[in-house]
């Protein structure tokens, strides 16, 4: 296991992800976040248990492909993204949506 975040748990998590899909998951207690793309599993738990104080029973990750990105005559990659879905246990949560 890498020890690059080892002494910074908060740079894993990058931002929550707000799609139809993830909104669904909430009811299942999942929660989808984008995190660094070098990050591992274990950290990922860590760094969520450490942020929002809850237990995680489960991490699933998706590192997809990247993109080309083109404009005009030139062309490019967009930045990697890799997005984790974790599973929380029963009873907790995470506030994700503040009220007002």
């Amino acid at each position: 296991m890498t020890k690059l975040f080892d002494s910074r748990l908060a740079d894993v998590i990058r931002k929550p992800v707000i799609t139809e899909k993830a909104t669904n998951a909430l009811d299942l207690n999942q929660y989808t976040f984008e995190v660094d793309h070098r990050a591992a599993k274990p950290q990922i738990k860590a760094a969520v248990e450490a942020l929002f104080s809850v237990k995680v029973i489960g991490v699933n990750t998706m590192n997809p492909p990247r993109r080309t990105r083109r404009v005009g005559k030139f062309s490019g990659k967009r930045s990697q993204v890799k997005k984790a879905i974790v599973r929380l246990a029963e009873g907790d949560k995470i506030q994700l949506f503040p009220e007002s």
